[in-house]
């Protein structure tokens, strides 16, 4: 049974990432953003399996982590880069 809850979680963090991406919410790109979610869902399915932490069932800690993920962390580092490069650009013209 853990097997299937692993590999859809694993899915699901995969649907998050692109939908993330699409409506706006990240500025990553989709394969970027579906491994910053991947990477989140593992993590959290790793701290269920050993120390029992979780917010529900495997599929909202998907949900959740991958959310997290996705809007706490890479989100500020796209907007450096983009001040970044407009910077850059500022300064070539």
């Amino acid at each position: 049974m853990g097997f299937f809850a692993f590999f859809g979680s694993l899915m699901i963090a995969g649907i998050v990432g692109v939908v993330f991406e699409r409506w706006g919410w990240s500025h990553n790109g989709i394969i970027p953003s579906v491994i910053i979610a991947l990477g989140a869902v593992i993590t959290l399915f790793m701290l269920r399996v050993m120390f029992g932490l979780s917010f529900g069932s495997p599929g909202v800690d998907a949900i959740i982590g991958a959310s997290a993920a996705l809007i706490l962390i890479p989100t500020e580092l796209a907007y450096r880069r983009r001040q970044k490069r407009a910077e850059d650009a500022r300064r070539r013209r």
